[in-house]
Parts: structure tokens; C-alpha cells; sequence
């Protein structure tokens, strides 16, 4: 836990209205780990440097920081609030629920309107519920087909010619087969990445989750069409790794950088790993069914702020100094991530050091977000990390598997219009 502040002379004004405090208040913060605390390199690091120099300019603010791993953090966040002890900020991958259940500030009651229209707009329109602003975009990333260029050219492929369609992913992982590589293609669609693997290959089969209304659209013909594709043409030809529906993404990220898997969908934190392990590696435009992808996945993580503890004026003032471009780029800087700002967009852009990132961020204003506004989707993520590897196993039925998770996720929506 991070601990920062002092009795002092208390809150300045905020660009949202918050008026002086005689008092010393103490704000209570869950966040995310994306490091690893193995490497040293835990998220606590930044948050204890951040509320560090936010108690030296507010002196009557004490922030103090919890960061728990990411398999844990929704979890017992929601069980937190269930408890009647929401934190006064949460830092997580969802947030809807607790929108709907009246339970948050929006945006317009945190931040100033310069704050505010500083993110990124895809971003700020991926974070409403019913139209109002809750989720505060905290960290995005995008994904991009990773290959090793080193297992292409054994193979006697071109490196600097990535397949660029499903037809043609086929004729290379079958070189790469031929050519001996363990796993020519690396399909994670066990509990940790189910749902973003299978949102990148819905979409490059012309599918999705949901239609332009908000409407489940799990069990959509061209979802079934996609994973039956899957199931022939990659699983069945024995071209990517054993079990897929119970394969973690790390899992497949390690032996990527092991030099054991050909081509993978990554993000951009494999970047550095790959090349920490010495991997000659590329990046391309995900593959679609009948050529590039029209869009990828946009993947981006939350922060939100809990009427509870009615410290309205002191959580927006501290999310201010949050988002102040040189405190977010410190942080999406030093995890690979994507800004999430306009002004900290533009300085990585320019920065000669993050030049591999471009391609990433070139995709984040037209990529396609999980459905995170709708209240039902906490629950649709866990059943798609439960059942949508189903789909490849031996024997399945696509269409009843994707099916029966679609009956699920209209069932959750109408009980949540019923309460």
C-alpha cells in the first residue's frame, strides 16, 4: 500500500468546483498491477512516486494506493462494494455495473472540461453508460499480428510479407510446419484472453458481439462460420498449439519469445518481451477472411470514482494530477501502453524511442472496444472465458456453444432491465 499527505492547508479549488477543506481527508484507492513484481517493476512503484508529489501540492490529501493483480482486482473491487466499503477510486477493466446501480460520479462531476476533452474521443465514447461519462479511459492497446521472421525465413517464407488474409495464414503456418516450428500459429482462447482472441477473429469474419443497436450478437452466422473455419482449417490441420480452448495467453507470449510459436495476435507489451529475449520479430494488420481486417481489437482499462465515501472534490482533484500528461505518459511509457489522452498521444508519437508503436496507435481510432457500457457485459466477459474455447473442441458445435452464451447474455440483460 502507497501512503502520501499530511495535515495541511487542504484542497485547492478544482476545475470542478471543489472548494478548500479544513481538514486532512484520506482518499482510499484500488489499482491494477501491470508489471510484474518478480522483475521489480510492480505498478506500486508509480502510484507510490505519483501520490507522493500529489501530497506535496496538496498537502491536506492523503492518498493511499492498494495495487492487486489483475486476476483479482474486479473481483474484489465488486466485493468491496457489496460490503458497503467501495473504495473512493478504483482502477479496473470494467464499470458499468456500478454506473447502473448509481453507485459512481460521471466525468462532468470530477473533471475539469480541459481534462475531459483531452481524451481521446473513441475512448471517452467507450466509457458511457446510458450516454453519460462514467469510465474515466485509464491505459488502451490495440493488437497486431506478431511473427517470428527468423521461423519464416527457415520455412523458406518472405519476412517482410505477412500473411495478409485467412487463406493465405493457412499456406504459412503449413510451411512453418513443414519447416519444423513447434506451433506455427499460437491460439490463446483459454480464461485470461477468450474473450479478446475471440473478439479479433469474429471481426476479421465480418462478426461481433454486439450490433450497431447494443444487441447481443454472440451466436451470429458469421461468428459460427468464423470459428468453424477455425476448427477446420487451423485446429484440425494440427496448426496451432494443443488445446486452444484451455491455453492462457501468457502461455503462448512465453513461447513466443522462446522462438517455439511462428505467428501469434499480440499486444504492444510483447514488443519489449520479444525483444528482451532476443526474437527478430514483425508486426502486420491482423488477417481477414478475405484480406486485411477492417479493424482490431481496442482493449482499454478503467478508472472510476464511488459516491460512498463522498469525496467527490478531493477524488476528482487527485484524478486531475492523474491525468496530467507528463504523470499518464510517465506510466503508459514505462508499460508499453497506449495513452489515453490527446497531449500524451502526440509526445509518444513524436518520441523516436516509441517508434514501433505507431502502428499500434495508428489502429486505436478505428478499433473495435469490448461492449464495456453495457451493464450485462461483467458477467458475458466471465462466461466467454468459461465457454468460448468450447467451440474447438473435438466434436463441438459452434452454433450450440455460441448459442447457449448468447441465451445467457440476453437473460442477463433482462434482468438487468427488471430491477
Amino acid at each position: 500500500m502507497a501512503a502520501a499527505g499530511a495535515t495541511g492547508s487542504g484542497l485547492a479549488a478544482s476545475g470542478c468546483g471543489a472548494g478548500a477543506s479544513a481538514e486532512s481527508v484520506t482518499l482510499r484507492m484500488v489499482a491494477a498491477d501491470y508489471g510484474d513484481p518478480r522483475r521489480g517493476n510492480s505498478t506500486q512503484g508509480y502510484w507510490d512516486a505519483l501520490v507522493r508529489k500529489f501530497s506535496q501540492r496538496y498537502p491536506g490529501v492523503t492518498v493511499d494506493v492498494t495495487v492487486l493483480d489483475w486476476k483479482d482486482v474486479d473481483k474484489k473491487v465488486a466485493a468491496m462494494v457489496a460490503e458497503g466499503r467501495a473504495p473512493d477510486i478504483a482502477q479496473l477493466g470494467s464499470y458499468a455495473d456500478f454506473a447502473a446501480g448509481g453507485k459512481l460520479y460521471s466525468a462532468d462531476e470530477l473533471l475539469s472540461i480541459p481534462v475531459q476533452a483531452d481524451f481521446l474521443p473513441r475512448l471517452a465514447e467507450a466509457g458511457k453508460v446510458e450516454r453519460v461519462q462514467y469510465g474515466l479511459p485509464f491505459a488502451a492497446s490495440t493488437r497486431l499480428l506478431f511473427y517470428n521472421r527468423k521461423l519464416f525465413a527457415k520455412a523458406g517464407l518472405d519476412p517482410s510479407k505477412p500473411p495478409r488474409d485467412w487463406g493465405r495464414l493457412v499456406r504459412t503456418a503449413r510451411r512453418l510446419k513443414a519447416a519444423g516450428v513447434r506451433v506455427p500459429y499460437g491460439l490463446p482462447l483459454g480464461r485470461e484472453e477468450a474473450p479478446a482472441e475471440a473478439l479479433m477473429w469474429v471481426l476479421g469474419g465480418g462478426g461481433g458481439y454486439t450490433d450497431k443497436a447494443g444487441s447481443w450478437t454472440i451466436d451470429a452466422p458469421a461468428n459460427i462460420r468464423t470459428f468453424e473455419w477455425m476448427r477446420q482449417n487451423l485446429v484440425g490441420r494440427g496448426l496451432t498449439n494443443r488445446s486452444p480452448g484451455s491455453t492462457d495467453r501468457q502461455d503462448v507470449f512465453d513461447a513466443f519469445t522462446r522462438g517455439r510459436v511462428g505467428m501469434l495476435n499480440g499486444h504492444p507489451k510483447l514488443m519489449k518481451e520479444a525483444a528482451a529475449s532476443g526474437v527478430d520479430y514483425g508486426t502486420a494488420v491482423l488477417p481477414g477472411d478475405e484480406g486485411p481486417a477492417d479493424t482490431t481489437l481496442g482493449v482499454a482499462d478503467w478508472i472510476i470514482a464511488f459516491k460512498q465515501g463522498g469525496r467527490r472534490e478531493e477524488a476528482g482533484r487527485f484524478l486531475e494530477f492523474v491525468f496530467e500528461e507528463r504523470n499518464h505518459y510517465t506510466f503508459v511509457d514505462r508499460y508499453d501502453l497506449l495513452p489515453v489522452t490527446t497531449s500524451a498521444n502526440e509526445r509518444m508519437r513524436a518520441a523516436p524511442e516509441h517508434k514501433r508503436l505507431r502502428r499500434f496507435q495508428d489502429q486505436l481510432p478505428g478499433a473495435e472496444f469490448y461492449p464495456v457500457g453495457k451493464v450485462s457485459w461483467a458477467r458475458v466477459s466471465r462466461e466467454l472465458k468459461t465457454s468460448v474455447g468450447n467451440v474447438l473442441e473435438r466434436g463441438a458445435d459452434p452454433a450450440a456453444v455460441l448459442g447457449v452464451i448468447q441465451r445467457k447474455a440476453e437473460a442477463q440483460d433482462s434482468a438487468t432491465r427488471a430491477r
